[in-house]
């Protein structure tokens, strides 16, 4: 089955784009919560015309992540936390405390924009991207250290 998103669907899609999925998942959740529309002819061209008006929208909204991967550059976020003796952390980093820690120096992300390239269980150095934009996505070290 082919639908249109309406919005940006972790791990399917961004709004705006045509994609298949499974019948069920269509027509019993991503129609009924308004997530998705059905691929007819009529709803392309709608998206198409839509589409074309938004595109100066976006060439800036890409120019403003763009702008901010660079002013985030090469940034090392550091996260305490409690840990044992051999290094092991007690519960767990989070893409909320990094979010949190960005917006402390002035840099807006989501929450949900964070994304742990491998869970913290230790600590040490890991890496975490930002999904910025549908087309920009910027890499930053977090360091998790021992309070």
């Amino acid at each position: 089955m082919e639908i249109i998103l309406k919005q940006d669907v972790a791990g399917l899609g961004y709004k705006n784009d045509t994609v298949k999925v499974k019948p069920g998942y269509g027509r019993n959740y991503l129609i009924p919560t308004g997530v998705a529309i059905i691929a007819n002819d009529s709803n392309k061209r709608l998206i198409a015309e839509n589409i074309r008006q938004a595109a100066h929208k976006a060439a800036k909204l890409k120019q403003d992540a763009e702008a901010l991967a660079a002013k985030i550059g090469e940034l090392v976020v550091e996260i305490g936390t409690k840990a044992g003796e051999s290094g092991k952390i007690f519960g767990a980093v989070t893409a909320v405390q990094v979010a949190e820690i960005l917006k402390a120096k002035g840099f807006e992300v989501d929450r949900k924009k964070v994304h742990f390239k491998e869970q913290p269980k230790q600590l040490g150095t890991y890496v975490v991207t930002l999904d910025l934009h549908k087309e920009v996505k910027h890499t930053i070290n977090v360091n998790v250290v021992a309070e």
